[in-house]
């Protein structure tokens, strides 16, 4: 995996100097932008890693097993979709974050089951969707997505059984 990462970091600097070479102006103006991607992004990452940090040291790996392990069944997944749909967190920290909690013990289905809803529930942001899409809408999205978060989370228990 490291030997991949590497190839990717050469790719990536040898198509910058390709495209510098290329258009100079355009090349800065691009990195200009990431950059300023970067500086609106990383308040949000950093706060997100410190959330994640204190939960890791706070939560051990014995109650991360209890609470979202294989044995923690059905009340397991409710307890990780809930938090799911509730939670808005950015894809990029969400599955560094469930690679986390699978290491301290979190079992598959509710992993599943808890990104499923945290990328497609969003009570955080239904009154901006009610606003967009309509009431009725909005509330058939969010259950039809929150019903399918679980129908992914049994297909995977399912495939990795």
């Amino acid at each position: 995996m490291e030997l991949f990462n590497d190839a990717l970091y050469v790719l990536t600097v040898v198509l910058l100097v390709i495209s510098f070479r290329k258009d100079r102006k355009k090349t800065k103006l691009a990195l200009l932008k990431g950059w300023k991607s970067l500086e609106n992004i990383l308040p949000q990452f950093l706060s997100i890693l410190v959330i994640i940090g204190i939960m890791l040291a706070v939560l051990t790996p014995a109650t991360i097993s209890r609470l979202l392990g294989q044995q923690s069944g059905w009340l397991g997944m409710l307890l990780a979709s809930v938090v799911g749909a509730v939670t808005l967190i950015p894809g990029f920290v969400a599955f560094p974050l469930a690679a986390a909690l699978l290491k301290n013990g979190a079992g598959f289905m509710q992993i599943a089951v808890f990104i499923s809803t945290l990328m497609m529930v969003g009570i955080v942001t239904l009154p901006v969707e009610i606003q967009y899409f309509g009431k009725k809408s909005a509330y058939l999205r969010n259950v039809l997505a929150y019903i399918f978060s679980f129908v992914v989370a049994i297909v995977i228990g399912v495939v990795l059984r």
